[in-house]
């Protein structure tokens, strides 16, 4: 699949939410094993607060695809509390390589790149791409690929997202890409004119578009190609490459939980389509972190 601003797009109790993961957050350690977390009965579950894939609401708990799926997952196996934990989407990965969290409920893509630093379990949601504008699109973007063929326009992108590297397999030049930290700060960085349209995936750029009249997603949108293949996401649960054994079991119940209705209602309920939904089921991690090309 991405982040934090006082704005009507803000995950509910986002200030709330880092105030409390800075203060919780635990030195540095090893992965705690399956066994380990079983026995105290609680897991550091960390979101990116991004809007329908993991967030917090004012009450502190995890909703979004992510943490609603991995709530069930999670007791199914016997651990029934969860620490939610807060960070930035660029955070996730060396978070879990750094022992400050037992695992991620972020939706984040499948990718060989990612494959090599974390494990994936099997894929929860499928989700397409999007480009966010301002209103009336004056600059008639309609693609990922106009920022490799027009000097004229820049995209936003956030930091660590699998939107980067769908660039620059475009071609788009590293200087027509503008960075930044959190999917909140999207608006204004349109606004101000540090950039010229925000590539996100649907579902976000669909969120940002409902929160401000300034802006909308493009509605003429050309789904990007590379290598001539329509470029698709598949969202997992991430966790250290040492928690090998967590990932296995919480995968084997995940795929279980997949057949359910509960779970369709699930995403359903977050904007995901029947196409999307579809969609989960069409690769599995080892080709997805093996033989897709990116």
């Amino acid at each position: 699949m991405d982040r934090s601003t006082d704005r009507p797009f803000c995950a509910h109790g986002t200030r709330w939410a880092i105030a409390l993961s800075l203060a919780l957050a635990p030195p540095l350690a090893m992965a705690a094993t399956l066994e380990e977390l079983q026995e105290a009965g609680s897991i550091r579950v960390a979101v990116a607060n991004e809007v329908p894939y993991g967030y917090l609401d004012d009450d502190g708990e995890g909703r979004g695809a992510g943490p609603e799926v991995a709530r069930h997952i999670l007791g199914e196996l016997g651990i029934d509390q969860i620490e939610w934990v807060v960070t930035a989407f660029g955070e996730l990965i060396p978070g879990l390589e750094e022992g400050r969290f037992d695992m991620a409920a972020a939706e984040m893509a499948i990718r060989p790149a990612r494959c090599e630093r974390v494990l994936f379990s099997a894929p929860n949601t499928s989700y397409g791409e999007g480009l966010l504008v301002r209103a009336a699109n004056p600059l008639e973007i309609n693609g990922y690929a106009d920022f490799a063929e027009r000097d004229d326009i820049r995209v936003a992108v956030l930091e660590g997202a699998s939107q980067i590297d769908i660039m620059a397999s475009l071609g788009v030049p590293d200087a027509r890409i503008v960075r930044i930290a959190e999917n909140e700060a999207a608006i204004d960085t349109l606004l101000e004119g540090d950039a010229e349209a925000y590539a996100g995936t649907g579902l976000t750029v669909s969120q940002l578009d409902a929160s401000n009249p300034e802006v909308e997603v493009v509605q003429n949108f050309e789904d990007p190609k590379v290598d001539g293949q329509l470029v698709r996401s598949w969202g997992a649960f991430t966790f250290p490459l040492e928690a090998q054994e967590l990932r296995d079991a919480f995968t084997e119940e995940l795929l279980d939980y997949r057949n359910t209705q509960a779970w369709q209602d699930t995403l359903e309920t977050h904007g995901f389509t029947q196409d999307d939904i579809l969609n989960a089921f069409r690769f599995d991690t080892e080709w997805l972190c093996g033989e897709q090309e990116r």
